[in-house]
């Protein structure tokens, strides 16, 4: 047959360079991937022949076999799943740079690799966990359903290529053939990977076994020992989820989350219940510790793991959650779904729907529990879940009340770090006040110091702060038991309206002259009821669009009209004393024009943006400066 040589790509050489040099402290997870993938396939055979009468088990009951040997270095791992093509071969395993190969390479230099072994499952770059133990890693497979013997041979030593032949197979499945190196030894002994399969296979659905030579009376001879070879089954098989929850130690709990997640944290809470009436299936699902870093990128898979009767049906059923629960684990069993459920069919299938509401509306009691009874508990699923969660405020109309008793914030009034609710907020509002203050910034301390919170701290109105970059997009317009929600930095202000009307004919003139000079940046110029001791700021319209969003919505690439906004002055800054002075003194003065550029590249500055001209403003600063060391005769 002939040998083609290909090579890998960038990233797969990459990421196998990295596996050969490996930095992990786990090495052993190796053979849960290769089990995790020798299960999927399995997986897919067992629901192919569902409609596909080709695919039959040709070499026994549904299992997987390991074999070691320790002689030649050895370990070979067998499935009899769907196998794969030529093509699938190539693509799955050296020449199609998959995105998950690329943003895991981009998690590693982000983190110390030692501290994250469960990226490897995250990702999906499972199979190259192989080159860490084995400096020769040889497949040999054959698709199920496919009338005749003909396999495919791939075979790698890691060292940028790859070769594939053509081979005959007498089965349909895969063997991953493991020349283990030298100071790797240890994973051909019987009881190491006994350990390893008991530590993170236990719980996978079909055999996992091994011959196993062992001692036993012989049936000839009356007190003479033989030596016998048996196939033992290593893993117990026990669908965790039907068992009773009394029956199941925190240990199985644990182990069993790090297999259907890939991570290697304890769970934060686990829920697991049964649901009968209307509708019966049973959910083990678990709140993670740790946010996945892909948790944000496109291609993070959501949804919970599907089995209809205990078949496997889909690794990952999003029509069962909410995007906002993305973050759930785990496993819903159902009795009432058609074992050949499709995706298709999932999406209008009223048990599927009823599933889900079931599901949601138990994780948001959990975690209503959890604030309550447990808040230190809480806090820390908050700290790494909470920016997903708010999502609901937006996408689940039905339940924003529900998650928005949920939310923490960080607030002007928070203690010491601690996070406030809306119902606090509530509680500690002013007799007079009539909304929900907020205001978005990069930052906490910048949100703190900022200008336009200046009359709202000096009234003692609390105003939460908030950093995430979808935050007013989410709380814009939210409403909370009454009270609407209202940007610090959007709309007019008229908290306290002081001398308003005397100051706006004091300045009614030098208004419309900064209006006529501004008219190509500002829609409108306003005396202002946010400003103590600022003199300036630039505020939106309500309606439109908050300066931060703008901003992202402008760097993930779409297309956003800038709209004018409006600069707002404080009449009671001595500034406004001297700049009218001018104005009175000559109208037509390129002072006056120099200070109204300099004001507006204030107000520019203070919400964090540059200077409309930086050139100019450098030259108009440097020529005040001057001005002012003359007047006081430092030079």
């Amino acid at each position: 047959m002939t040998v083609q040589t290909m090579e890998f790509k960038t990233e797969i050489k990459q990421l196998l360079d990295l596996m050969i040099h490996s930095l992990y402290s786990h090495k052993e997870i190796f053979l849960r991937e290769l089990i995790s993938n020798a299960s999927d396939a399995i997986d897919k055979a067992r629901y192919e022949s569902l409609t596909n009468k080709d695919i039959i088990v040709k070499s026994g009951p549904w299992k997987i076999k390991i074999k070691a040997d320790k002689e030649k270095g050895i370990i070979t791992l067998s499935d009899n799943g769907i196998g794969m093509t030529k093509d699938e071969l190539v693509e799955a395993l050296g020449t199609i740079a998959h995105s998950g190969t690329k943003e895991f390479l981009k998690s590693v230099q982000s983190k110390d690799i030692k501290d994250a072994p469960e990226l490897i499952g995250q990702f999906g770059v499972g199979f190259y966990s192989s080159f860490m133990v084995a400096d020769k890693v040889i497949v040999l497979t054959r698709q199920a359903g496919i009338p005749g013997n003909s396999g495919t041979k791939w075979e790698s030593t890691a060292d940028g290529s790859f070769t594939i032949n053509e081979i005959e197979k007498e089965t349909p499945g895969t063997d991953i053939i493991l020349h283990i190196k030298e100071e790797e030894k240890k994973y051909l002994d019987e009881w190491e990977l006994r350990d390893i399969i008991r530590k993170y296979s236990d719980y996978i659905e079909y055999p996992v076994v091994m011959d196993v030579e062992r001692e036993q009376e012989s049936a000839i001879e009356k007190g003479k020992k033989v030596k016998v070879t048996e196939e033992e089954t290593l893993n117990s098989q026990k669908a965790i989820w039907l068992k009773d929850k009394t029956e199941i130690t925190e240990n199985e709990y644990n182990e069993f989350y790090k297999h259907v997640s890939h991570d290697f944290h304890d769970p934060l809470k686990v829920i697991h219940y049964k649901a009968e009436g209307t509708s019966e299936f049973t959910c083990l699902f678990y709140l993670p510790a740790k946010a996945p870093m892909d948790m944000f990128y496109k291609d993070f898979k959501i949804g919970l793991m599907l089995y209809v009767k205990r078949v496997q049906i889909m690794d990952h059923c999003e029509q069962l959650l909410p995007l906002y629960l993305r973050f759930i684990k785990g496993v819903v069993d159902s009795s009432d779904l058609p074992l050949n459920v499709s995706r298709e069919i999932l999406q209008s299938n009223r048990q599927v729907e009823i599933i889900k509401k079931n599901i949601t509306k138990k994780v948001l009691d959990t975690l209503a529990d959890m604030k309550k009874n447990d808040s230190e508990q809480y806090l820390l699923f908050f700290r790494e879940f909470g920016k997903v969660l708010k999502e609901g405020i937006h996408y689940d109309f039905s339940k924003k009340e529900t998650i928005a008793e949920l939310l923490l914030f960080n607030s002007t009034k928070s203690v010491e770090g601690g996070l406030r609710t809306l119902q606090e907020y509530l509680d500690g509002m002013k007799p007079e006040q009539d909304a929900i203050y907020y205001i978005t910034a990069p930052s906490l301390n910048e949100a703190i110091g900022s200008p336009y919170l200046e009359v709202l701290r000096d009234k003692d109105y609390e105003v939460l702060i908030m950093t995430d970059e979808v935050d007013d997009f989410i709380f814009n317009h939210f409403e909370y038991k009454g009270k609407k929600m209202r940007s610090a930095t959007r709309g007019e202000v008229a908290i306290d309206s002081g001398n308003k009307e005397e100051a706006k004919k004091q300045y009614a003139k030098l208004i419309d002259v900064i209006k006529a000079e501004l008219k190509d940046d500002v829609k409108d110029v306003r005396l202002s009821g946010r400003l103590k001791d600022s003199p300036c700021c630039l505020v939106s319209d309500e309606g439109d669009l908050d300066p931060n969003m703008e901003k992202l919505l402008k760097a993930m690439g779409q297309e956003v009209s800038s709209k004018k906004r409006i600069l707002e002055i404080n009449p009671s800054h001595d500034l406004f004393g001297i700049l009218n002075s001018v104005f009175e003194h000559d109208n037509e003065s390129a002072t006056l024009k120099e200070y109204i550029s300099l004001l507006y590249d204030q107000a520019l500055l203070l919400e964090g943006s540059k200077p409309k001209n930086p050139l100019l403003f450098t030259q108009y600063v440097s020529k005040l400066m001057i001005d002012h060391a003359k007047r006081e005769q430092i030079t």
